[in-house]
C-alpha cells in the first residue's frame, strides 16, 4: 500500500523544506504542522529524517487522509490527523492541547491525486462529474457554480481566479447553454471553452479550458479567502524561532501570501515616530528574497514543480 501511495505522489520542492525548515526541527521534541497533508509525502520525508518529530497533518479530502494513514501508519503517535480547513490551524491545535508548534508547512493547490481520480471532476483532460470539492461532503459543486451564478459573476471568477483573457465570451457561451441543457460533465465544458479561445500552434500552452478549471476550482473551495486566514494564524501558532513555509502555484496564491508576510516583516511604527517601540517591529524575517523556485533537475524529474514559487519566514517576537 505504502509503495503505490508514493507513486501517486512526488512532493515539490522536498529538499528545500527540509532545508528551511529543518534548521528548526532538532530540539528535543519539536512539532511540525503539515497543513496540506495531502498523501504525506512531505510529512513522511519529515519524521524519517527528524527521529524527535512530531507532526500535526491538516487536509479537508477525507479520501486523502485515509491514504496518508496508511502511508504513516509506521510512525504511530508520531503524526495526528485531522479532517479540517488550515484556515482553522488554531482550534486544530488547541484540541491537542498544543500551543505552539516549530514549524508550519503549505503545499498549496491540487494534489495529483485528487486531478487523477475521475469522480472530482478537477481535471479536463478526461470526462467526469463536475465536482471539485475538496471535501465532498459539504458545499457547492463546479457544477452548481456554472448553472446558478450569473453571466457577470461567472465572468468575474474567469478572469480574477483564472487569469482569463476570454472570461467574458465563456461566461456568455455557459449561461446560454444552460438554458437548454445544465452543465454536469467536464468534457461538455472543456469542449465549449476549446471553441471559444483560439489555439494558435507552437504559441498556446497547454489545453485552453486549464484557467476556467483553476477559477471553479478556486471558487468552489474557497481557496484564496482562506488562505488569507491561514497565514496570519499560521504564524501566531508558531513559537518565537519558528518557521512557516508556503508553496504557491498561481500569482494569486503568491500574492497574499507576499502581502500576509510582508506585512508581518515590515515595522509597524509612523515614519514620522523617531524611535520604533517594541510593540511597532517586526513579528517575521523573511527568509527568502523574493521567490524560491524548484531546481532545474527537480522541474524535469515532477512537471508539477514548474509552477512553484515559495516564501519562507521565522518569526521572530510575539505580535502584541
Amino acid at each position: 500500500m505504502a509503495k503505490e501511495i508514493n507513486q501517486l505522489h512526488t512532493p515539490v520542492a522536498l529538499d528545500y523544506a527540509l532545508e528551511i525548515l529543518g534548521e528548526v526541527l532538532n530540539g528535543s521534541n519539536p512539532v511540525l504542522v503539515d497543513c496540506t497533508l495531502g498523501l504525506g509525502g512531505h510529512t513522511e520525508a519529515f519524521l524519517e529524517k527528524f527521529e524527535n518529530l512530531t507532526v500535526v497533518g491538516i487536509d479537508r479530502d477525507e479520501k486523502a487522509l485515509e491514504l496518508a494513514k496508511a502511508r504513516l501508519e509506521r510512525f504511530g503517535n508520531r503524526v495526528h490527523f485531522a479532517h479540517s480547513i488550515y484556515s482553522e490551524i488554531v482550534e486544530v491545535l488547541d484540541g491537542l492541547d498544543l500551543e505552539k508548534v516549530d514549524a508550519v508547512l503549505l503545499d498549496l493547490g491540487v494534489s495529483s491525486m485528487q486531478l487523477d481520480e475521475a469522480d472530482r471532476g478537477f481535471a479536463y483532460s478526461f470526462d467526469a462529474p463536475l465536482d471539485m470539492r475538496m471535501n465532498q461532503d459539504e458545499g457547492q459543486t463546479a457544477a452548481d457554480v456554472l448553472n446558478n451564478y450569473s453571466e457577470g459573476e461567472l465572468s468575474r471568477i474567469f478572469k480574477e481566479y483564472g487569469e482569463e483573457r476570454y472570461a467574458k465570451p465563456i461566461a456568455h457561451a455557459v449561461v446560454a447553454k444552460r438554458k437548454s441543457e445544465p452543465f454536469v460533465n467536464s468534457a461538455e465544458l472543456a469542449a465549449l471553452i476549446s471553441k471559444i479561445i483560439p489555439y494558435i500552434p507552437g504559441k498556446t500552452s497547454g489545453h485552453p479550458a486549464k484557467r476556467v478549471f483553476q477559477a471553479l476550482r478556486i471558487e468552489v473551495n474557497g481557496e484564496l479567502e482562506i488562505l488569507a486566514d491561514t497565514i496570519p494564524a499560521a504564524v501566531k501558532v508558531l513559537r518565537v524561532g519558528g518557521r512557516v513555509l508556503v508553496m504557491s502555484y498561481h500569482s494569486l496564491e503568491d500574492s497574499i501570501t507576499k502581502r500576509a508576510l510582508s506585512a508581518l516583516a515590515t515595522s509597524s511604527a509612523p515614519l514620522d515616530m523617531p524611535v520604533e517601540l517594541p510593540e511597532h517591529a517586526p513579528v517575521l524575517r523573511m527568509l527568502t528574497k523574493g521567490t524560491a523556485v524548484a531546481s532545474d533537475s527537480e522541474k524535469t524529474q515532477n512537471p508539477r514543480a514548474a509552477s512553484v514559487r515559495m516564501r519562507a519566514a521565522e518569526k521572530i517576537r510575539e505580535a502584541a
